[in-house]
């Protein structure tokens, strides 16, 4: 189907078409050998409540974006790699069924269809897409996912000290780590995750101390290598790069001394004679 509609007038017309609806707003999706292979609606679980989003699913990237008007207007324009993708098939529950979640290095979230064949149709091409592309690219899939945000209303109470109760004046934050609701005092430390953000991120002080250890224990194998590698090399001395003034002087007696140094006239040979 790929090798069919690529570089078609048809394809570009529909890529076009995408581009439009999101307006200015969007970045441009027409690049050569994109082909755009179906859309619909899915309903996302966002942090306040479930919504309708609307989906495009192109042969390398899976987009999204807020319901304007359908069909003529969208934005909040959400471009996913779909060599970054790993999809889970998720339980229904009361308030939602045909439930799956698409998880990234930088985002993972649930979505759900308005049916079970609905749901069996987008993973089905979902998992088409990134095992074509993965296969083109020599890479395997992802392993490391960003955890996704366990909904507002899902707890009434703090889910890692368990005792303050959220209220309108006690706000609700959310752990970038492990994506539980948590309160203002089990989350005042930061973080930097470089997969997620290039700027510290909140998370509850159990993550603090968990990516604490392992940034420490990374110190500690890197350290052990170094000196692996420095006790592998007989009489080597870690040095900040310059010449030292001793040997300097040590090699100044083996050089003839009318030799003009830095002079192109001066043959190669002349330093050794």
């Amino acid at each position: 189907m790929v090798d069919h509609l690529v570089n078609t007038e048809i394809n570009s017309q529909r890529i076009a078409a995408v581009e439009n609806c999101f307006g200015a707003s969007g970045q441009p999706l027409a690049v050569p050998g994109r082909v755009l292979l179906g859309e619909g609606i899915l309903t996302k679980e966002c942090r306040k409540k479930p919504k309708p989003r609307i989906f495009f699913l192109f042969n390398d990237i899976l987009v999204y974006g807020s319901i304007v008007i359908n069909k003529r207007k969208y934005n909040s324009q959400h471009i996913i790699p779909l060599e970054d993708v790993t999809l889970e098939t998720l339980p229904d529950t009361v308030q939602m069924k045909n439930r799956w979640m698409i998880k990234t290095s930088k985002k993972s979230f649930v979505v759900s269809a308005a049916s079970l064949t609905e749901r069996k149709e987008w993973i089905s091409h979902l998992e088409e897409c990134i095992r074509h592309l993965l296969t083109k690219m020599g890479r395997q899939p992802a392993t490391e996912h960003a955890a996704p945000w366990i909904p507002d209303k899902a707890t009434d109470i703090c889910m890692r000290c368990t005792q303050t109760k959220f209220s309108t004046l006690t706000r609700r934050h959310h752990c970038r780590k492990c994506g539980f609701v948590v309160c203002a005092e089990c989350s005042r430390q930061r973080f930097l995750m470089p997969r997620l953000s290039p700027k510290p991120l909140r998370v509850c002080n159990l993550c603090y101390r968990q990516l604490l250890a392992e940034k420490k224990k990374e110190a500690e194998v890197d350290h052990r290598q170094l000196e692996s590698i420095h006790s592998a090399v007989p009489g080597y001395e870690p040095s900040s790069g310059d010449d030292s003034d001793k040997s300097d002087d040590d090699k100044a007696d083996q050089w003839p001394a009318d030799t003009e140094f830095y002079t192109s006239a001066v043959p190669w040979s002349s330093f050794h004679s």
